[in-house]
């Protein structure tokens, strides 16, 4: 499997550097370590940002840019990793809900990226990083219909699968994905946030979720 960015994308946004990691895994209820690493960083950021600052981290800014670029109003449909770190500067719980998706939640956190993990056994031949089209059906997770006009998207042979707001329940994780599609979104460019970023993904797959035959790929 492949991803790439179309024309499509890139005659809109040319800032972008993707990465994403290919990875078996297991999948299991978050451990009391990884979420102690979660809560730690959650102090961390907001003895550093506010939810005022959140909105000058770099891949935070870059990525609201790239959706106005696209067409979509990034305060009406916020990328996830803002949302994300939202909650916790407004001093909110996050929710638990299992390894693979706690852990993309802390490299999210860490990042500014908006982070899409997938199950890799649900995506349908190569993946395409396009702009969402009038009237494409997309189910988002815990959003229920989400119009994705005017959203950077990504697409298999079947359709759209994920989008920087929230990722399609057709390709969802679940507790018995053993294939992992990791996915982080560089909307800034920075080659070394990415790579720290990818760096600190790979640690948590090996240590949370026992990963093995790691690929990692950049386009």
């Amino acid at each position: 499997m492949t991803i790439t960015q179309s024309a499509e994308f890139t005659s809109r946004w040319t800032q972008f550097r993707g990465a994403y990691i290919e990875a078996d895994v297991v999948n299991s209820p978050t451990s009391p370590e990884l979420w102690a690493e979660i809560e730690a960083f959650c102090n961390d950021l907001r003895s550093r940002l506010t939810t005022d600052t959140l909105k000058e981290q770099s891949g935070i800014a870059a990525t609201r840019a790239a959706y106005k670029a696209c067409g979509k109003d990034p305060s009406r449909y916020r990328p996830a990793s803002e949302q994300l770190a939202r909650r916790v500067l407004q001093g909110k719980d996050l929710y638990s809900v299992d390894t693979l998706v706690d852990l993309g939640n802390l490299v999210s956190l860490f990042s500014g990226y908006p982070t899409g993990l997938l199950d890799q056994d649900r995506v349908e031949g190569d993946v395409a990083l396009g702009v969402g089209h009038a009237g494409e059906p997309y189910e988002g997770i815990g959003r229920g219909v989400l119009n994705i006009e005017g959203l950077p998207v990504y697409r298999d042979a079947q359709g759209p699968i994920a989008s920087p707001t929230s990722d399609s329940t057709r390709t969802m994780l679940s507790p018995t994905t053993s294939h992992l599609l990791f996915i982080i979104n560089g909307y800034d460019g920075d080659e070394a946030q990415i790579q720290r970023t990818v760096d600190l993904a790979l640690d948590l797959l090996k240590r949370y979720a026992q990963s093995k035959n790691e690929r990692v790929s950049h386009f």
